[in-house]
C-alpha cells in the first residue's frame, strides 16, 4: 500500500510538470515565430523561460509538499491532545466509522476498545479513518521539487529542439509543431492509462490543448506585428 502512495505521488509529479514543460515553452516558442525573424531569439528566450519555469514550479511543489508535511503535523499533534482530553468522545468516533462497515453495536465497543489501549495505533487510526491523512514522506516535499522541475524541463525542451536544426523561425516552428504534436499525444496517452481514463480521448485532449495555446500565442504576435 506504502508503495502504490509513493508511485502515485510520482507519477503525479511527472504528470505536472511534463504537461506544463510541454505546453507553455511550445507556446512562447510558436509567439516568438511569429514576431521575430531569428532562431536565437527563440532559443534565447525559450530557454530563459525553461530555467524559470522549472524553477517556479519545482518550488511550487516543493511548498506545496512542505505544507501538506506541516498539515499533517498540526493534525497529528491535535489528535493526540484529543485522545487524551476527551477519551470516550474519541471512542465514539471510533465506532461510528465501524458501524459505517455494518458491524453490530457489540462488535463496535470491542473494537473500539481494544484499539484505545495502544495510543499511537489509536491515534493512526483515527488519522486515516476520521481525517483521511496519510503520513507525507519525510522527503516528499524534496523529491517533488525536483520531480517537477526536472520533468518540465525535459518537456520544454523537446518543442526547443526544432529551432536548433532549422534556420528560420517559421520552419522552426512547422517542425517544433510536429515534435511538440506526436510528444503530446504520447503524453496524453499514457497519464490518461495510467489513471485509469481512456487513453485515446485522453491524448487527444492533452494534444488539443497544446496545440491551442501554441496557436493562440502565434495567432496574437502575428497581429500584434
Amino acid at each position: 500500500m506504502e508503495q502504490h502512495l509513493k508511485s502515485s505521488e510520482f507519477i503525479t509529479d511527472i504528470v505536472i510538470g511534463m504537461s506544463d514543460g510541454l505546453t507553455v515553452p511550445f507556446a512562447l516558442a510558436a509567439g516568438l515565430s511569429g514576431a521575430v525573424d531569428s532562431n536565437a531569439i527563440v532559443i534565447t528566450a525559450g530557454i530563459a523561460e525553461i530555467v524559470a519555469g522549472s524553477i517556479a514550479m519545482g518550488l511550487g511543489g516543493y511548498l506545496a509538499g512542505v505544507t501538506e508535511q506541516h498539515h499533517y503535523e498540526h493534525e497529528l499533534k491535535r489528535e493526540y491532545e484529543e485522545v487524551e482530553l476527551y477519551p470516550q468522545k474519541e471512542i465514539d468516533e471510533v465506532k461510528e466509522v465501524f458501524a459505517e462497515y455494518g458491524l453490530s453495536p457489540e462488535h463496535q465497543q470491542l473494537i473500539a476498545v481494544e484499539l484505545s489501549k495502544d495510543k499511537k495505533k489509536w491515534v493512526d487510526f483515527m488519522m486515516k479513518f476520521e481525517l483521511g491523512l496519510e503520513e507525507p514522506h519525510p522527503k516528499r516535499a524534496r523529491n517533488s521539487a525536483l520531480t517537477i522541475g526536472t520533468s518540465y524541463i525535459v518537456g520544454g525542451l523537446l518543442p526547443l529542439t526544432a529551432y536548433f536544426f532549422t534556420d528560420k523561425p517559421t520552419d522552426g516552428l512547422i517542425l517544433s509543431t510536429i515534435i511538440t504534436t506526436i510528444c503530446l499525444f504520447v503524453f496524453g496517452y499514457f497519464k490518461s492509462k495510467v489513471t485509469g481514463q481512456p487513453p485515446i480521448y485522453g491524448a487527444l485532449k492533452v494534444t488539443f490543448i497544446g496545440l491551442l495555446a501554441a496557436g493562440a500565442a502565434f495567432g496574437i504576435a502575428k497581429l500584434i506585428g
